[in-house]
């Protein structure tokens, strides 16, 4: 083969490619001999059952332009005079400053050692070798390859570690930030497929906790599914050997007696462990087939977190869950004495919530107001039998009595540094307010009210409206509807009027699945 038919009619760019799974290493020289050169030297190169892939530029701007479209080159070997004395040491600037690739091994290559002197380049420049063409020998380029291969890779698997560290933290944080059971397998799947890229269906099952209907006749240990998604929706409650089939649940059995992780060809069990409880089991399908040594490790610390997670949810849920039925126990016994019915309270939280949502709270703003809204006559409790039980108007002197309860409640409630406290205690204290000023007990109008005060105030008065009291009989819909619209600017916030009118048939359910 002539020498001109092996250096004649190069293209700016070439490209040999091999099968998939190759190294690729981008040439950088000016001179063609030196491209095959280099070629020819390591053609039968080969690491970790991954052969080369070369790719040429014969200038620094052309390097330049490479290196940004081939991210994953493993080396450069990189000459130092081409277009400009210095274009290679332009070009490892580039590629660790504006390209910003740490990763990236830069062989500096010259033929003219004195144009940049070694130690001057090795300390300005974040380069990984400095060699002279002329003792670059086929054998000294093969073992300078294969040692920069060699860090490419294990600064590599530092990288993948410390993505998978920082996707098991973020994922972790995530799956603890979630207090609500219904949202819990939820949060399992988006963080499984942040880990792993694609998860299909999940299902989170536990030993049984506490005796449902749909759960008569399990056994105590016995695994039930307590959330699941795609097929597995509709099983909660149900026992496990229910909802598997042979084969899925053989694969759950033999998880939970390794008590560790099973792969099957698209689907795993997880055994999930905490020190309360030794029988949960997470089952996710739709992984990858192929999974990483990296990917398994992040699966398996993060079921580590799931059941721990799982009872931080069921801690929450049974605090808060705690917290309301004790709010409206209290109310409940307030409006007995008030010979008002107990269901008045629950049906005004739920009217808040469908008002604050319509205004568009937040969903913790729209959760407080429903939950602290029970609090609303809180003050009653100071209030003499005498007036609240009047059958009659009353007069002047037992109106200022009656009036006080606002402020009576807002003492009782605050300076605490409970949020639902602190909301209940600005809802007694302000749900008498009327949007034109003349409310008690600070005359307060328009926007100074704060809106949960507003809120309350609407969902109070539609609702004591729509029943009888010890005062009065209960009103219609439609004469219900005349009287807020009547106050709108005046008693309410015009705005949630608005509101009150297009959910009226969401309140009038709210009325008939909780009577009197």
């Amino acid at each position: 083969m002539s020498e001109d038919f092996l250096f004649s009619d190069e293209e700016t760019e070439e490209v040999e490619q091999e099968p998939s799974g190759s190294w690729k290493i981008l040439i950088v020289d000016d001179e063609p001999e030196v491209h095959a050169v280099t070629k020819l030297a390591l053609s039968d190169f080969e690491f970790q059952d991954k052969k080369l892939e070369f790719i040429s530029a014969y200038s620094g701007e052309e390097a330049k332009r490479l290196i940004e479209l081939h991210n994953d080159a493993a080396i450069v070997l990189l000459d130092v005079v081409m277009e400009t004395d210095d274009a290679g040491l332009r070009v490892a600037e580039f590629i660790r400053t504006q390209a910003n690739n740490q990763h990236v091994r830069i062989i500096l290559r010259t033929g003219q050692p004195g144009q940049a002197p070694e130690r001057q380049v090795i300390i300005n420049y974040d380069i990984n070798d400095y060699k002279s063409k002329t003792e670059l020998t086929a054998q000294k380029l093969f073992t300078v390859v294969m040692a920069s291969l060699r860090s490419y890779r294990d600064i590599l698997a530092i990288e993948q570690s410390r993505q998978g560290l920082e996707k098991i933290i973020t994922a972790s944080r995530d799956l603890f930030s979630v207090h609500s059971l219904e949202n819990f397998i939820q949060g399992v799947m988006q963080q499984l497929t942040s880990l792993l890229g694609s998860v299909e269906e999940a299902m989170y099952a536990t030993t049984l906790v506490a005796s449902t209907p749909q759960n008569n006749g399990t056994k105590a240990h016995e695994l039930v599914v307590f959330a699941g998604r795609g097929e597995f929706e509709q099983c909660e409650g149900k026992p496990l050997k229910e909802v598997l089939n042979d084969e899925q649940y053989a694969a759950c059995t033999q998880a939970l007696s390794e008590q560790g992780i099973v792969y099957k060809d698209n689907y795993l069990f997880a055994h999930c462990l905490s020190k309360y409880n030794n029988n949960a089991m997470l089952y996710m399908s739709g992984v990858p087939k192929e999974l990483t040594p990296t990917q398994r490790n992040l699966i398996e610390i993060f079921t580590q977190n799931v059941q721990i997670a799982f009872e931080n949810v069921q801690l929450q849920s049974e605090i808060e869950n705690t917290q309301q039925e004790l709010v409206w126990r209290l109310s409940e016994a307030l409006e007995q004495r008030s010979n008002e019915t107990g269901n008045h309270v629950r049906r005004v939280s739920h009217i808040c919530y469908e008002l604050a949502k319509g205004y568009g709270l937040s969903e913790l703003e729209m959760d407080l107001v429903r939950d602290a809204s029970p609090l609303h006559d809180v003050g009653k409790v100071g209030i003499p039998d005498a007036i609240l039980h009047k059958p009659g108007k009353l007069d002047d002197d037992e109106w200022v009595v009656m009036k006080s309860h606002a402020q009576r409640g807002y003492n009782i409630l605050a300076n605490s540094k409970r949020p639902l406290v602190e909301a209940g205690a600005i809802i007694a204290k302000e749900h008498h307010e009327w949007w034109d000023g003349s409310g008690y007990p600070e005359g307060k109008k328009g926007d100074q009210i704060h809106i949960y005060g507003r809120i309350v105030a609407l969902a109070d008065v539609y609702d004591a409206l729509r029943h009888k009291r010890c005062y009065k009989e209960a009103w219609g819909v439609e004469e219900v509807v005349a009287e807020i619209k009547r106050l709108s600017g005046v008693q309410f916030d015009p705005k949630l009027v608005e509101i009150f009118e297009s959910k009226l048939d969401v309140f009038e359910q709210i009325l008939a699945r909780l009577p009197d």
